[in-house]
């Protein structure tokens, strides 16, 4: 049976931040390695605190599928690494070791500590709440978490950990979240008649991701509504080139139907009409 997580040796004082720059730290000493291949450990054992990481999940992170034949053993010496800042970390006279807090198991290591900040937590759960709020018709409430949620971001996720393939794929997901966090604050937003303002944010979030038709019909919308349908015409007109000339493919139906109905002129197109609401 695993051991459960234990308190930060000192309350309030474990932190751990993964949106943006990776920063881990008890008390006020950080316990993140400058070598990359240690970080990269020590990132994967964070973003799962309090589960166990499985040794194969941290060797396929570090090589790939070029795992060397010193891999268990070089793994070993990561975590060493990882337990001596851990160690040089704790408050004088703690009754907890680096070993109490850096667990190792059968088939792994974990991070067997309570955080008392955790960015990605509170991102997840000041999310949820937003898109609670969204659902339950309550856009005030929505657009004030969310836009907490999103405030808690300082960059790229993990910007500073050279990542591998778990990594990759965890930076995604949490990029993934980011941006779907993004599109419900400003549904929630659009909802509250703030379209004005959100046109510099749109057309941005447009620029970058030039196929992202939520925020293509975003941004018709809220230049429609800021008396500007002709600019919204010519964000469907360079959404439609770009999908036929790198997929080959026309707009979704749900975008053409805004599209007639920015040519016809409909006063406040609806969001829910566009399936945004």
């Amino acid at each position: 049976m695993a051991p459960q997580p234990v308190s930060a040796p000192d309350e309030q004082t474990m932190e751990i931040h993964v949106l943006g720059p990776v920063r881990v730290r008890i008390g006020d000493q950080s316990i993140v390695p400058t070598a990359g291949k240690p970080k990269q450990v020590l990132t994967l054992l964070a973003l799962r605190c309090g589960r166990v990481v499985p040794v194969s999940t941290l060797m396929e992170e570090i090589w790939g599928d070029k795992v060397p034949r010193s891999g268990t053993t070089t793994l070993q010496t990561y975590i060493l690494q990882l337990r001596k800042l851990i160690a040089r970390s704790l408050p004088a006279g703690c009754q907890l070791s680096a070993k109490d807090l850096l667990v190792t198991h059968f088939n792994g290591y974990q991070l067997a500590i309570t955080p008392s900040a955790y960015d990605l937590r509170e991102f997840e759960r000041l999310t949820v709440e937003g898109d609670a709020a969204l659902a339950a018709g309550d856009a005030e409430t929505a657009s004030r978490q969310l836009g907490r949620a999103l405030e808690l971001w300082s960059g790229s996720a993990l910007m500073d950990v050279p990542a591998g393939q778990v990594l990759e794929m965890e930076a995604m997901g949490m990029e993934e979240a980011r941006m779907r966090a993004q599109e419900l604050r400003i549904i929630a937003d659009l909802q509250l008649g703030r379209h004005a303002m959100l046109i510099p944010e749109l057309r941005m979030l447009v620029a970058q991701c030039p196929m992202h038709e939520n925020f293509c019909a975003m941004l018709m919308i809220a230049l429609q509504r800021s008396g500007a349908p002709w600019r919204a015409l010519q964000v469907f007109r360079n959404l439609r080139q770009i999908l036929i000339g790198e997929l080959g493919v026309e707009p979704s139906s749900r975008l053409q139907r805004l599209h007639q109905a920015v040519l016809s002129n409909v006063p406040d197109l609806p969001l829910a009409a566009y399936d945004l609401a």
